[in-house]
């Protein structure tokens, strides 16, 4: 009787340590298949997390060559506005009084201007808000200088006695462009210097 409790109790134990191992080995392998999938889920939010960074670097490296070419667009257009500007107010200068009204040079430096504004909206559009700052005080002061200057050919065209002081105000407007026009090219470039933010 005692072999054959002893028998039952080494079955028992048998039968236990076996059902024992199978818990375990399958709670193991939960574990194992758990690990798997977040391993797989890790993979995957990587993986997306490398798409996602690629194409904001791609769309910063679009949006800095937009800027550019903005910016570069506006300078030119205003530049040559102001080419046409100078040579009327240099014109003008070495003239003796009375000086016909050139109504057709100021409708030429007019039109160059209001290219210039057109190109200019999409340096407003394309940002940042301080470039959009300086572009905006730019025009408004090359829009006083060449204000000024169409101002100086009439007031030249009737022999004006202020003509001297009329040409220390466009310089001194002048020099208020340069100063706008410097600050735009500061601003540029710290907009097209910008690092992206990787986040």
């Amino acid at each position: 009787m005692i072999s054959v409790l002893v028998a039952a109790v080494g079955v028992l134990g048998t039968a236990l340590g076996a059902g024992l191992t199978a818990v375990i080995a399958a709670r193991a392998e939960n574990r194992r298949q758990a690990a798997l999938e977040r391993e797989q889920v890790r993979k995957e939010l990587v993986q997306k997390d490398n798409q996602v960074l690629k194409l904001r670097v791609e769309h910063f490296r679009w949006r800095r060559e937009r800027r550019q070419a903005a910016y570069l667009d506006f300078l030119q257009a205003l530049a040559a506005a102001d080419r046409a500007n100078q040579q009327e107010f240099r014109t003008l200068k070495a003239a003796t009084p009375p000086e016909p009204f050139a109504v057709d040079r100021i409708a030429e430096i007019r039109s160059l201007f209001k290219h210039a504004e057109q190109v200019g909206d999409l340096v407003l559009l394309e940002g940042p808000d301080q470039v959009a700052a300086a572009t905006q005080e730019l025009v408004l002061q090359f829009s006083l200088l060449v204000q000024a200057v169409r101002d100086f050919a009439e007031a030249h065209a009737g022999s004006a006695e202020d003509l001297h002081m009329r040409q220390q105000t466009i310089e001194g407007i002048g020099e208020r462009y340069l100063a706008a026009r410097l600050e735009l090219l500061r601003a540029a470039r710290i907009a097209l210097d910008e690092i992206i933010d990787l986040r």
